[in-house]
């Protein structure tokens, strides 16, 4: 039986709560910076699943100061992105609008690239970087037939005022992930200015970027998922509200009122039945404990991860729970309310026993 005295959960800020359109979050908005360097500010990865570790804690102001603390974490398999386009917006009366687009051309050979990798296979330059090469690693989208200079000429002509990145995963390097359909998706660009942004996009148009290039340990950011779907649930499950009296009439797993008579209809901030999970939400701050160089695999516990399977290649550690079953795609972003900066990351162990009893 229910408790009567349970609080209600939710807030009403999310409403309407309805089903996410992709299995994949969606970013509406990027950070600032100030900086200089030009550096990608998103990034994606499949979850794969949950262990512990222990740290030391290094804040001094810590009851646990010095001392090794247990914390939960995720562990999110991160294989590198493929650079597609870039895009342009420029500032009207109606928000931003799209100004143009420069799109990498697979079809085109060696015009549809930069000078610097004009003369490079997508393998010789997977090599050049260090870079284990993948047997799908040139099937990337590619959209139009002509070379991407002209665009780039006509983003450099046009008065933008934001530069970002369309990129693409590369689910063919995860053995757990049965869709090897790549997802396209927008990143923004952080530092320098437009003209400078341009340039550093055209270098990399048609390569790749690592996790290495994106984010360090120690660093925040905001994780933007799609939750677990419960299904059509009631109201007691999705809002919490009190059960009725064992007297009621009829029911008690129900709201008392349905609203007064002399409104005519319904409000919509009555609770009642309805979706529960599968929302898009974010979790801000999440704190990187591990950013794993290519080539590590040693995180995979005995058995594999739970419904998941193993870990092949670079991934991340991130300190709490996270949106979503296992092998759902996750994209990350530059924290957008940054907290003050805390010690550096100490680990001494991490559990890689057997979720599973193997």
């Amino acid at each position: 039986m229910g408790d009567r005295s349970k609080p209600r959960r939710g807030s009403m800020g999310y409403s309407p709560r309805k089903r996410a359109n992709r299995q994949y979050g969606r970013i509406s908005s990027w950070p600032e910076s100030d900086s200089a360097e030009i550096r990608v500010q998103g990034f994606a990865g499949w979850k794969a699943g949950m262990t512990h570790l222990l740290v030391r804690d290094n804040n001094p102001n810590s009851p646990s100061a010095r001392q090794e603390v247990r914390k939960a974490v995720t562990v999110v398999e991160t294989p590198p992105m493929s650079v597609l386009a870039v895009r342009g917006y420029r500032m009207t009366p109606y928000g931003m609008q799209t100004a143009g687009e420069a799109w990498f051309n697979s079809d085109s050979g060696p015009e549809g690239l930069s000078p610097r990798l004009a003369n490079q296979s997508r393998g010789e330059r997977d090599a050049e970087e260090g870079r284990k090469p993948s047997k799908r690693a040139g099937r990337i989208p590619s959209r139009g037939k002509g070379s991407p200079d002209a665009a780039l000429e006509a983003l450099r002509e046009a008065d933008l005022c934001e530069v970002r990145l369309i990129v693409s995963t590369q689910p063919a390097l995860v053995k757990s992930v049965s869709s090897k359909t790549p997802e396209i998706m927008e990143v923004a660009l952080a530092g320098g200015d437009n003209a400078s942004k341009l340039d550093w996009a055209e270098e990399r148009l048609g390569g790749t970027i690592t996790l290495d290039d994106v984010y360090q340990t120690g660093q925040d950011i905001d994780v933007v998922g799609v939750t677990k779907g419960k299904g059509w649930q009631g109201a007691i499950k999705r809002w919490g509200i009190k059960l009725l009296s064992h007297k009621n009439s009829k029911r008690r797993r129900q709201g008392g009122n349905m609203g007064d008579f002399g409104t005519g209809y319904v409000r919509k901030t009555i609770r009642q039945a309805g979706q529960v999970g599968y929302h898009n939400r974010t979790e801000l701050n999440k704190r990187i404990l591990r950013v794993s160089n290519p080539g590590e695999s040693d995180i995979t516990p005995a058995g594999g991860f739970l419904n998941y399977g193993e870990v092949t290649n670079p991934y991340m550690i991130i300190q709490g729970s996270l949106p979503g079953p296992s092998k759902r795609m996750l994209r990350f972003r530059d924290a957008i309310r940054p907290r003050p900066a805390k010690p550096e990351v100490d680990i001494t162990y991490v559990s890689t026993s057997s979720k599973q009893g193997v």
